[in-house]
């Protein structure tokens, strides 16, 4: 089971995404001022909450532009349309997953975030 402070934060974060909708689609714990490696993203119609993420493969890279709430404007960064990432949910059960498109681009930025690479 993980820590109860961890499942504050993931909650913390899902409303914090929720509340920010309007303009962003992902946010990692130290955006809100916990230092712990925990990050959500927004793939679709579901907000997904993920613990001590890890990037474990990376293919297809290509140059685009970002934003951030953390900074005004665009702009350009490397990223890969297909990435594999260990991580662990909720219920403190661990995933292996493959992502693509949109949702592989958030999941860097946030990756990021978590190693202090702000765009």
């Amino acid at each position: 089971m993980p820590p109860l402070k961890d499942l504050e934060t993931g909650r913390d974060l899902q409303d914090t995404l929720r509340a920010n909708q309007d303009r962003c689609v992902g946010m990692a714990a130290n955006m809100i001022g916990i230092r712990k490696r925990i990050i959500i993203v927004n793939m679709g119609i579901l907000n997904i909450v993920m613990f001590n993420p890890v990037i474990t493969a990376k293919e297809g890279p290509y140059e685009t532009e970002e934003g951030c709430l953390s900074l005004d404007g665009l702009r350009r960064t490397l990223r890969y349309m297909n990435i594999e990432v260990e991580y662990t949910d909720s219920g403190w059960k661990k995933h292996r997953q493959t992502f693509s498109g949109q949702t592989a681009q958030i999941i860097q930025h946030e990756v990021d975030h978590l190693n202090g690479i702000i765009i």
